[in-house]
């Protein structure tokens, strides 16, 4: 069962795994599970989303029960109306606080402007070798996306050379390989951890927040880190 956050009589968020897709694409025809149809069952009514994250980012996935509901709040996220907060295990110490204005370009070769802002949260370094370096160092960070490109912060992350830990069209597939035989790891520890927006139909503001699904949270752990 999907966790649910947020449930009204217009929209419906849950907290979406690591590793599931939104719904059926024919670029992944290797799985057979995905958010819509998954949720559409559990609540038994057609339910629509609004936004997209990646399959392999967990977190917040908003979706609605009503077209003019669904209309209103694509338009919002189209718009930058929405507020988004992302929580992300990077190679390397990071800076306390950082913008990066770096233009993405789309599949048809358009460039669109891209503005991501992050602050560290904490840093680790572990007693376990990695390459040239006796010790191996990451950081806990909190990303607020101001526009909504196709993979802008694992591209941002990566042209910053800070790349997301599992990340591997984007990342470091050394980095990849190392958590995969330290810790059998081979999760994007990229989560979706909070949205805010406008309620279209009841002009309330509303704020969800999704806890972190339990692999972020075991290496967490393991880094002995804290936000």
């Amino acid at each position: 069962m999907l966790e649910i956050i947020y449930q009204d009589e217009h929209l419906i968020a849950i907290n979406k795994p690591h590793g599931l897709l939104v719904h059926q694409s024919p670029i992944a025809r290797d799985a057979n599970e995905f958010a819509l149809q998954m949720l559409r069952d559990q609540v038994g009514k057609k339910v629509s989303p609004v936004h997209r994250i990646d399959r392999k980012t967990s977190g917040i996935l908003l979706f609605a029960f009503d077209k003019l509901t669904e209309i209103a709040m694509q338009q919002q996220f189209m718009n930058g109306e929405t507020e988004k907060k992302y929580l992300s295990i990077l190679r390397g110490y990071t800076p306390d606080i950082m913008d990066i204005n770096y233009p993405l370009a789309k599949e048809n070769g358009t460039i669109q402007d891209a503005f991501t802002s992050f602050k560290t949260l904490d840093k680790a370094e572990l007693n376990v070798a990695f390459g040239k370096h006796s010790t191996s160092r990451y950081s806990l960070i909190e990303a607020t996306p101001k526009t909504g490109r196709m993979h802008q912060l694992r591209k941002h992350f990566s042209h910053i050379l800070h790349p997301i830990i599992g990340d591997r069209t984007h990342g470091c597939n050394k980095q990849n390989k190392f958590f995969l035989e330290q810790w059998n790891m081979t999760t994007m520890l990229l989560h979706a951890s909070e949205l805010s927006f406008i309620h279209p139909q009841t002009s309330l503001k509303i704020h969800l927040k999704a806890e972190l699904h339990n692999e972020f949270k075991r290496m967490m752990d393991l880094m002995k880190m804290k936000y």
